[in-house]
């Protein structure tokens, strides 16, 4: 089965964001001339402080650019093309280059909503106008929920993503402003501009889903009373680097925020393997900010990845990095993961599209996939239904060409992710001070159960790229590989 990347996959052709772009840092030149200025992570060992490993980073001519002394990580810049070598030794439990390291975030174009649309469609109850094309709300019951709670304005949900357009009509007065920043080169900048969306619309999209406002223009959110925070960790290149993750999971626990979508993967490699020494030191700083964060009261909630690939069973990754040539990386096992969905604590979820079976690209595995959740599938070909453009989530975006606001669709785990994240958001509205695993296991005993089909699932024969491409078998009963515990439902949460 080919490995194909987690992508937003879109209604439209597929556009790829950076692919192909030199990465910064580059190849390190001779001992004996100046290096590129690089970003590394310095970790202290377990539980220690970072003075003395700081002291090594200066020593060794590196600057600190970053210090999150309460995991013992540091952020570090330096030109020294030894430093790596040189930083090393007492204090200093691992240090790794992040050059190489950026994820590609790769998106589609986006189909718009015209404006007269969005002004003219015939409103529903909830009395906004697209409303009638958000399939994916009454699937989940949010018209119910809405009657009962539609969210607190003290629950705060942290958007780790491409940023979120603060002009945009339907978040303007939903974003969290004070709580926002940009995490890029793994720093906060707290400046409006920073964190605002410069190349890619692709958060401000999230952030609909979870909370656009009941205004009475455009689309509604699953928690249209709840707050986002725009934590913003892909650059203008379209890349997600491991401190920029870090500094963002750090940011979520210090602002005080209940829940974080993370609609994204950690380093190029689908599979981030702890035993591998290239990725080793992203996976210990990665867990050490989930954990501390989780301490914190931070429920992170993930997508599970658009490979349509089996995560129960990891034999081989062969579309790996996603920035490079591809490696073929054979007899792997559990030591390597799918960052940060399969990191311990988070809620990992997998997508369906309008019939309420798996998307066809959607990842899965019993006991990894928690809950599932709309994120659209355009391509279906089932029970007679012809394959429709609108079968994606329509949202809100934001045109970074003509630095306009609107309305569109995208699909993918990354669309259905902010679904499963919004339902959490009511259910902490409705039930406040429950800890993350309180929070994370009222999410399953709430969804509503799907049984696995049966035989061998491909929905989408005709366009496979290969012979049965999408093929996929689904494991497990009542909880299953491809639907976790069921779909999400905003009604049982605030009931």
């Amino acid at each position: 089965m080919k490995n194909l990347r987690r992508k937003t996959l879109a209604a439209a052709s597929a556009v790829t964001l950076g692919v192909g772009l030199a990465v910064a840092g580059g190849v390190a030149p001779a001992a004996s001339a100046a290096g590129p200025d690089t970003t590394f992570l310095v970790l202290a060992p377990q539980g220690a402080k970072t003075d003395q490993a700081a002291a090594r980073v200066a020593a060794a001519n590196g600057t600190v650019v970053a210090s999150y002394d309460q995991i013992g990580v540091l952020v570090v810049r330096s030109t020294n093309p030894d430093f790596v070598t040189d930083v090393a030794g007492a204090g200093v439990d691992s240090v790794a280059s992040t050059a190489g390291l950026g994820t590609a975030l790769e998106e589609g174009e986006t189909l718009e909503v015209s404006a007269a649309e969005a002004a003219n469609t015939t409103a529903d109850p909830t009395k906004e106008p697209l409303f009638g094309q958000q399939w994916d709300m009454p699937m989940i019951d949010v018209p119910q929920a809405h009657a009962v709670n539609a969210g607190r304005a003290d629950v705060v949900v942290g958007v780790l993503d491409s940023g979120i357009s603060s002009s945009h009509p339907d978040l303007a007065s939903q974003i969290a402003k004070n709580k926002s920043t940009s995490c890029l080169g793994g720093v906060s900048d707290t400046t409006e501009s920073a964190w605002n969306p410069t190349t890619s619309d692709h958060g401000t999209h999230v952030a609909g889903t979870i909370a656009a406002a009941v205004n009475g223009v455009g689309v509604t959110g699953v928690a249209p009373g709840v707050k986002v925070a725009a934590v913003k960790v892909v650059n203008d290149d379209g890349y997600i680097f491991p401190e920029a993750a870090v500094c963002g999971f750090m940011w979520a626990a210090e602002q005080g925020m209940q829940l974080t979508n993370n609609s994204y993967y950690i380093d190029p490699w689908e599979l981030n393997c702890r035993n591998d020494a290239r990725q080793r030191p992203v996976w210990k700083a990665v867990q050490r900010a989930l954990r501390y964060s989780q301490s914190k009261g931070v429920l992170h909630v993930a997508s599970a990845g658009n490979s349509n690939f089996d995560l129960a069973h990891k034999l081989t990754d062969t579309g790996s990095p996603n920035n490079g040539t591809p490696e073929v990386r054979e007899d792997l096992t559990n030591a390597c993961l799918d960052l940060p969905a399969e990191a311990p604590g988070v809620v990992t979820v997998s997508a369906v599209g309008p019939t309420g079976e798996k998307s066809y690209y959607s990842s899965y595995g019993q006991g990894t996939v928690d809950v599932t959740a709309p994120g659209g599938d355009t391509r279906f070909r089932t029970q007679g239904r012809s394959s429709t453009l609108t079968d994606g989530i329509l949202s809100t975006t934001y045109n970074t060409t003509t630095k306009t606001n609107g309305w569109g669709y995208k699909q993918g785990t990354s669309m259905s992710s902010p679904h499963a994240t919004g339902v959490a958001a009511l259910a902490l509205s409705a039930h406040p001070g429950m800890s993350p695993g309180q929070l994370s296991a009222f999410l399953g005993s709430t969804a509503e159960a799907i049984s696995c089909p049966g035989g061998v699932y491909n929905p989408v024969p005709l366009i496979a790229a290969g012979p049965n491409a999408y093929d996929a078998t689904c494991s497990g009963g009542q909880h299953n590989g491809f639907y976790g515990a069921g779909m999400v439902n905003a009604y049982n949460v605030v009931k």
